[in-house]
């Protein structure tokens, strides 16, 4: 059976998902700052990953990730740092996080055969310009949004531009500081 790819996304109001701590020197700020997910929020993301059986990152996200999970100590962190990752970049040959693989060749299809080869769900954080990919590619099955009530009026946005698709929701709910959860299955 082959496994699932769920894109998670923190996205503003405008679509756009780039940088949300104010890591990347995007000039965006950190837009996730003043604002709190709230327990169920929070109880929702630690079930996301324990449930996921794999983590597909960008480069970048990877850049981002890497150098600060290991140094982390809790129970999500430990799963994070222990399972299986893969990394779509053309720049990293070795990468030095614990259990990640970095994929080769077209990422369309080094992602679908990663599809076939794996089961269960195999999540995506961050990574804007592999997400295109993959939309582009038909390989996402479900979008996760935590909607922040923020408009940025710039930055790279989940959707690429030109992208027509059809989703059913699958699940919603108000989180802290007004943010909502929104899951969405793509229809085929």
């Amino acid at each position: 059976m082959a496994a699932s790819i769920v894109v998670s996304q923190y996205v503003t109001l405008d679509g756009v998902i780039e940088d949300p701590v104010g890591m990347e020197g995007s000039g965006l700020g950190d837009w996730t700052g003043d604002y709190s997910r709230g327990p169920k929020g929070d109880a929702f993301k630690e079930r996301e990953l324990m449930e996921a059986d794999a983590v597909l990152l960008g480069r970048r996200t990877y850049d981002g990730f890497a150098p600060v999970w290991p140094t982390v100590k809790s129970a999500y962190a430990d799963k994070m740092n222990a399972m299986p990752k893969y990394l779509a970049s053309t720049t990293v040959v070795t990468p030095e996080w614990t259990n990640t693989k970095t994929l080769q060749g077209n990422i369309a299809t080094a992602v679908s055969e990663l599809k076939q080869e794996t089961n269960g769900t195999i999540i995506v954080f961050g990574s804007a310009s592999l997400c295109h990919a993959l939309f582009a590619a038909g390989l996402v099955d479900e979008v996760t949004m935590i909607l922040y009530p923020v408009i940025l009026g710039r930055g790279l946005k989940l959707f690429p531009e030109g992208m027509a698709a059809k989703f059913e929701l699958a699940e919603n709910a108000r989180l802290g500081d007004g943010l909502m959860l929104l899951r969405y299955l793509v229809k085929r």
